[in-house]
């Protein structure tokens, strides 16, 4: 029997036709798998070739779901077997790079010329940096004048402004060995890498329009759940939360003694539902519930912060695709909550729209990724 998978990847090809512009490859590489989305930019569109996952856990001898931390060699092996089984064709890529392995901060210096803003941010940036500036590699943006006076400033910025001045930069580092352990494994894989980007920026690309007011996103990883206020296309602030997906089937293994494997079937199939057993339920929101509380606390505390209302939380990542996930987040979080769409900025077959909205938000970073990649050659 022909596998539907590969059927759907072979109408897919058929659906992009032409040669308009080279196929480009975004990856994200996560605690507890790899995503990979296939684009090809058709009269002016993005359109979808081929997406795939595949779970790490196995690379590691453990079940679907965990959070693994694999050597350059397992990665490479892992990066390739999902090519392979995706069909992805394209070798010209971009690469997300874990949150937890970069630090973002957003910088006041005195207004000046830009050459010599250049001059000055690496040394400034050595005070925000808890780490030997040696060991990271740092990139900047300057942000806009007509961009910077939409921001929230608390009380103490706008008297620190109103006296002189002042420049604001968004200041990124990442991790030299981050980034030397994701050229290794690309290089394995035989591709061609022409970026690398912290994945909260992949996510914001994908997953949100081009709207000022500010918003959340909560992204559930297998490990950790990342929390941003995004404003302006910004990151405001940041918090990582200690549990994500993984803690949710550990916690149904424990209350009803079963395997991993087995609570993680459960969680996946019945999720919230009131109409699975109650037991899944309850030991899935213990965990929810702490998620829940940190980013209401993340929100009210930015709130008091600069005096402006979060306009609506955005969810991604692998444990957003719970069963009821929106529904219980609607009521336990202080604004609106929506699930990311990343899909719906490509051009994909009708019939496969149901299954893309599903799956979207634990492509959020990989589509982002692809989707810089593709202004790159426009």
């Amino acid at each position: 029997m022909e596998n539907p998978l590969t059927a759907v990847k072979d109408f897919l090809r058929s659906f992009v036709g032409g040669t308009d512009g080279d196929s480009i490859l975004g990856i994200d590489i996560g605690s507890s798998s790899i995503k990979v989305v296939q684009l090809k930019k058709k009269r002016g569109v993005a359109v979808l070739e081929t997406y795939g996952e595949l779970a790490l856990g196995p690379y590691a001898g453990m079940e679907v779901g965990r959070a693994t931390n694999l050597p350059t060699g397992k990665l490479s092996e892992a990066l390739i077997d999902i090519m392979r089984e995706a069909n992805v064709t394209a070798r010209s890529c971009g690469i997300s790079i874990p949150f937890g392995a970069s630090l973002i901060s957003i910088m006041e210096l005195p207004a000046t010329e830009k050459k010599q803003l250049a001059q000055m941010i690496p040394i400034e940036a050595r005070k925000y940096i808890p780490v030997p500036i040696t060991e990271v590699t740092l990139d900047w943006f300057i942000i806009p004048e007509n961009e910077n006076k939409y921001l929230s400033q608390d009380d103490e910025e706008k008297e620190k402004n109103a006296a002189r001045p002042k420049t604001s930069v968004l200041l990124v580092a990442i991790h030299n060995e981050t980034l030397n352990k994701y050229r290794e494994v690309t290089q394995k894989a035989n591709l061609s890498v022409s970026f690398y980007e912290i994945e909260i920026f992949s996510a914001i690309r994908a997953s949100l329009g081009q709207g000022i007011e500010p918003t959340m996103i909560i992204d559930i990883g297998a490990a950790t759940t990342k929390v941003y206020v995004v404003e302006f296309g910004i990151v405001r602030t940041s918090h990582i939360i200690n549990k994500g997906s993984q803690d949710m089937s550990l916690a149904i293994s424990r209350s009803m003694s079963l395997s991993v494997d087995h609570a993680e079937r459960l969680k996946r199939e019945q999720g919230l539902t009131e109409s699975g057993d109650a037991k899944v339920r309850e030991a899935i929101l213990l965990t929810l519930e702490y998620i829940f509380s940190e980013a209401n606390r993340v929100l009210l505390n930015y709130q008091r912060k600069y005096n402006r209302n979060v306009n609506k939380a955005v969810f991604t990542g692998g444990g957003s695709v719970l069963k009821g996930l929106v529904a219980e987040a609607k009521g336990r979080l202080s604004t609106e909550v929506i699930l990311a769409d990343p899909f719906s900025k490509t051009q994909a077959p009708a019939f496969l729209e149901k299954v893309l909205t599903e799956v979207g938000p634990e492509f959020s970073v990989a589509v982002g990724v692809a989707l810089r990649k593709l202004q790159e050659i426009e």
